[in-house]
C-alpha cells in the first residue's frame, strides 16, 4: 500500500501495521509504504534531498543507480524522464514535500487500486486489500460483466471487483497533494507509429533481449513452456542466449493433428543445455481438476481456473528442478500482431495498400462485401458503438463477418438473467458518457493498445497464480519497453494477410531456427476440456444446484445447470461457460476467504522493518 503524506482517522496506521512485514516512511516520518517485500528481493529505493523514489517489481535499475537519476528530480513532472530506459515490469512510487506518486505499467501487468477514506486517497497493488481496508464488497454488475464473451470493452475490463475501489487505467499515475487529496494524470503516451519493418524489428528484439536477460540470468535455474509455437519458442532461444539454466516444458494435447509435440522437440534440440520435460494428458490432472478446493481468489475471476490444477502441477517439476521462475510467452498474439482495424485508419492515409490488404484479408475470412465496405468507411464514434453494444447482450455472435472497427460487441452466455443483462447494460450506459474515450482516437490505434492491455491484465493475473504455486509466471511480452517497440511499427507492416506474425519472425531471425519462424498453426486443448467437464460432472451439478451467482440473480438456475452437464449444447462457444465458471469459482473463493490470506495478523513480538536508511 502507498499512503500520502497526510494525517489519517486514528487506528488506521495501526491497523495496517499489525498486517505489515515491511514499511517506509515519508521524509516526514509519517507511514508512505506497507506491504511485504524484503523476502522477495524486488524493491529498488533510493534517497536524495529528503525525495523519496521506489520501484516494486522487475526493473533494470538496483538501488544505487536509482538514486543517481533521482539526484537529477526537483519535481514529479521530472520523474518518468529521469526513469528513461528502465526496462522491465514494475510500480513506481514517489514521495517529494508531502505530493506523492504512483503509477503500474502501461500494459496493466502491475495495476494499481484507489480508494477514498476520510477524504483520504491510498491506493494498492491489490484492489483486494484496499476492500479489506473499507469493509467493501464485490460489485454485482462488475461480475455480471465478467461472464461476457470474447472480451470487455475499455474501460470496463481491468475495474475493480469491489464496490467503492476503483482501478487506476494503465498509462495514468495517481498524484496525491498535502492533505491526502488525489487525482489521475496520463504518465505513458503511445510512440507514434512510423518505423518500417526491419527498423522496427531491430527494436523488438532489443526490447525482447532485454526482458527475458533481466529475469534469466546466467546463475539460475528458468522454467520456461516451450510449445513449439513462435511466441514461446522465442522466449526460450533468448534465455539460452542470456546464459541461463534452461527447464522447459511442453504439454502434448491429443487432438488429432496435434502438431505441438514435433516442433517443441525440435527447438529443444536446438538449445544449448536445456533439460525439456514433456507431458501428456494421462500424466496430469484433468482438466478442472480442483474445483471442490476452494485457493484464495485472484484479483478479479479468471478463465484459468481451467488449467490451474495442470498449472500447479508443472510448477512443482520445474521447481523440483531448481526452477527459480517460469517465462511465459502469454501476450505475444496480443503484442506482435495489431487487430485488423488498422486497415481503416490506413485507408485514409495509404488507399491503394489498404485496399490491397483488405482484399488479402476477406479472402483468408470470407468477409461479405457489404460489411467489408461498411468496417472501411464506418464514421462511428467509440461512444456510439458502447451505446450500440447494449442492445446486442442477447444476441448470438455473428459467422463470417467482417470485424468492426471498434472490436466486437460482448455479449452475455444464454443462461445469463434479464436482471444481469439490465445491470451491465448500464455499466456500457454509463462508460459511453465519459468524456476520455477513447484511449486513441483512431479506431486501429484504440483496438491494438486494448489487445495490448487485455494481455497484460491477464499476465498480472498469471504471475499471481504462479506466485501462489512458489514459482511466479512471468510474460516478457507485455513489459512496457516491449509494447513500445510494437507500437512504434507501422501497422499495416507488423500485420499482414499473407504471412504469420511477421515482426517477431523479423526480429527473431538468425536466433530462432527459421522452421519454427515460418510456423502458422496453433494447436488446442478442446479434447481435454471436454474430457474435464465430463470428469468433474458430479462437482459441476453441486455447483450448479448451490450456485451463487444464481443465489445473487445474475444466472438462471435451470438453465445454469444444463450448461454446465451438457457442454455439448452450448452453442455459443466456449467462452461463456468457461467465464461463467470463473466467476462462480471466484465468488466462492471470496466466501472461503474472506480475509487475505496474505494479511494475517503478523506476530506482535515481531516488529515491523522500518526502512530508515539512506540509499
Amino acid at each position: 500500500m502507498v499512503l500520502p503524506d497526510a494525517e489519517f482517522p486514528p487506528g488506521l496506521v495501526a491497523r495496517l501495521r499489525d498486517r505489515a512485514a515491511d514499511e517506509v516512511p515519508h521524509a516526514s516520518g509519517r507511514p508512505w509504504l506497507l506491504g511485504s517485500w524484503t523476502a522477495t528481493g524486488r524493491m529498488a529505493l533510493a534517497r536524495a534531498g529528503g525525495r523519496l523514489l521506489a520501484l516494486f517489481g522487475e526493473a533494470s535499475v538496483p538501488s544505487a543507480a536509482l538514486r543517481v537519476r533521482l539526484k537529477k528530480v526537483r519535481a514529479l513532472t521530472d520523474l518518468e524522464s529521469a526513469l528513461a530506459g528502465v526496462h522491465g515490469s514494475f510500480h513506481v512510487a514517489a514521495s517529494m514535500a508531502g505530493h506523492g506518486y504512483v503509477r503500474g505499467s502501461a500494459s496493466g501487468a502491475r495495476r494499481l487500486y484507489r480508494t477514498e477514506i476520510g477524504g483520504v486517497t491510498v491506493c494498492a497493488d491489490r484492489a483486494r486489500t484496499l476492500a479489506w481496508l473499507v469493509d467493501a464488497r464485490p460489485d454485482t454488475a462488475r461480475i455480471v460483466a465478467h461472464l461476457a464473451a470474447p472480451q470487455l470493452p475499455h474501460p470496463l475490463a481491468g475495474a475493480s471487483m469491489w464496490s467503492g475501489v476503483e482501478a487506476v487505467a494503465p498509462g495514468d499515475a495517481l498524484r496525491t497533494e498535502p492533505g491526502g487529496h488525489g487525482h489521475t494524470a496520463p504518465w505513458w503516451q503511445a510512440p507514434p507509429a512510423e518505423l518500417p519493418l526491419a527498423e522496427g524489428a531491430s527494436a523488438l528484439r532489443d526490447a525482447l533481449c532485454e526482458a527475458v536477460a533481466l529475469r534469466a540470468r546466467p546463475d539460475q535455474v528458468v522454467g520456461a513452456d516451450l510449445s513449439g509455437g513462435m511466441d514461446s519458442s522465442s522466449l526460450c532461444f533468448l534465455a539460452a542466449e542470456s546464459g541461463a539454466s534452461l527447464v522447459t516444458a511442453t504439454l502434448h494435447w491429443s487432438a488429432a493433428g496435434n502438431e505441438d509435440r514435433e516442433y517443441a522437440r525440435y527447438a529443444a534440440e536446438r538449445l544449448p543445455g536445456a533439460e525439456p520435460l514433456e507431458f501428456v494428458p494421462e500424466e496430469l490432472p484433468a482438466c478442472f481438476a480442483g474445483l471442490d478446493e476452494p485457493r484464495p481468489p485472484l484479483e478479479e475471476p479468471s478463465c484459468l481456473l481451467r488449467d490451474r490444477a495442470i498449472q500447479r502441477r508443472l510448477a512443482g517439476e520445474l521447481r523440483g528442478r531448481g526452477a527459480v521462475l517460469r517465462l511465459s510467452g502469454h501476450g505475444g498474439d496480443h503484442v506482435v500482431v495489431p487487430p485488423v482495424s488498422y486497415l481503416h485508419g490506413l485507408l485514409r492515409r495509404s488507399p491503394r495498400a489498404a485496399l490491397r490488404q483488405t482484399a488479402g484479408f476477406r479472402a483468408r475470412g470470407r468477409w461479405p462485401l457489404a460489411a467489408t465496405a461498411r468496417m472501411l468507411l464506418s464514421r462511428r464514434s467509440y461512444s456510439a458503438w458502447l451505446t450500440a453494444a447494449r442492445g446486442h447482450l442477447r444476441e448470438d455472435a455473428p459467422v463470417g463477418e467482417a470485424p468492426d472497427i471498434w472490436g466486437t460487441y460482448p455479449r452475455l452466455p444464454a443462461w445469463a438473467s434479464a436482471q444481469a443483462a439490465e445491470q451491465f447494460g448500464e455499466l456500457l450506459a454509463r462508460a459511453a458518457e465519459r468524456d476520455d474515450l477513447p484511449p486513441a482516437s483512431e479506431a486501429g490505434r484504440h483496438a491494438r493498445i486494448h489487445q495490448m492491455r487485455e494481455a497484460g491484465r491477464i499476465a498480472g493475473l498469471l504471475y499471481e497464480a504462479g506466485a501462489a504455486a512458489d514459482l511466479p509466471t512471468h510474460s516478457p511480452f507485455c513489459d512496457d519497453t516491449v509494447l513500445d517497440a510494437c507500437l512504434a511499427v507501422r501497422p499495416e507492416d507488423a500485420g499482414s494477410p499473407w504471412s504469420y506474425k511477421p515482426l517477431l519472425a523479423a526480429a527473431m531471425g538468425g536466433l530462432v531456427p527459421d522452421r519454427l519462424l515460418e510456423r502458422t498453426t496453433k494447436d488446442h486443448c478442446g479434447t481435454e476440456w471436454h474430457h474435464g467437464l465430463r470428469t468433474h460432472r458430479r462437482q459441476l451439478a453441486a455447483w450448479a444446484d448451490t450456485s451463487l451467482l444464481s443465489a445473487a440473480g445474475i444466472t438462471e438456475p435451470r438453465a445454469l445447470r444444463l450448461a454446465m452437464l451438457s457442454p455439448g449444447l452450448n452453442t455459443g462457444g466456449v467462452a461463456g461457460l468457461e467465464n461463467t465458471l470463473g466467476a462462480e469459482a471466484w465468488l466462492r473463493e471470496v466466501a472461503a476467504h474472506p480475509e487475505p490470506e496474505y494479511l494475517a495478523l503478523r506476530d506482535p513480538q515481531e516488529e515491523p522493518s522500518i526502512d530508515t536508511a539512506t540509499h
